[in-house]
């Protein structure tokens, strides 16, 4: 099983980036089901970014990558917007693995 780690998160102005890391442990990822999740408060959790695809609130915006060597999934977050204020997970695009701790993105307008 894969414990997930998620990392990166924090206060940054509207307009800013971030990078998001997510390290698998225990064992090697699935990197072609693997995708980024997001959750607002009071939401449910949505997949926002896959390697298939985005979704269309960060088309354009945010770009999903990884580094097989290091076990670790990435998302760039690029022109942040106060919509995109959540907490972010990985996993795969079925959820297969335990849901790690999260990192949050706040999102100062």
């Amino acid at each position: 099983q894969v414990q997930l780690v998620e990392s990166g998160g924090g206060l940054v102005q509207a307009g800013g980036s971030l990078r998001l890391s997510c390290v698998g442990y225990g064992s090697t990822f699935d990197f072609n089901s693997m995708g980024w999740y997001r959750q607002a408060p009071g939401k449910q959790r949505d997949l926002v970014a896959s390697i298939s695809g985005y979704a269309d609130s960060v088309k354009g915006r945010f770009t999903i990558s990884r580094d097989n060597a290091k076990n670790t999934l990435y998302l760039q977050m690029n022109s942040l917007k106060p919509e995109d204020a959540a907490v972010y997970y990985c996993n795969t695009v079925t959820g297969t693995y335990s849901w790690g701790q999260g990192t949050r993105v706040t999102v100062s307008s």
